[in-house]
């Protein structure tokens, strides 16, 4: 019975506004998060670094689903972590292959 239950909790998402996308590899994939579990998913099974960006992006992320922390500081928080990893958000790529057009 207490597995049914912590299913249910699983399915409650945290709005934390648009959804934020980057190029992840050199070959132009994209992967957008639109949830904060999304992102922290990422951030613990699938970052390419460990570093003080991802450690703090990580903390702040848990502390907004905990409801102890801003989903605006945890949102700033994986953009830094995602730029210290080399990813790049997909609207800035795109606006500089429209420059080099």
């Amino acid at each position: 019975m207490g597995s049914h239950f912590q299913e249910r909790i699983d399915l409650i998402e945290i709005h934390w506004g648009q959804p934020l996308s980057f190029v992840m590899s050199p070959e132009g994939d994209v992967q957008k998060f639109s949830t904060i579990e999304q992102a922290r998913h990422w951030l613990r099974r699938k970052w390419p670094v460990s570093d003080d960006a991802h450690e703090k992006a990580l903390h702040h992320l848990e502390a907004a689903m905990d409801c102890i922390g801003s989903v605006g500081t945890a949102r700033r928080a994986f953009i830094a972590a995602a730029r210290s990893a080399g990813f790049v958000p997909e609207d800035l790529m795109t606006q500089s292959h429209r420059q080099a057009a």
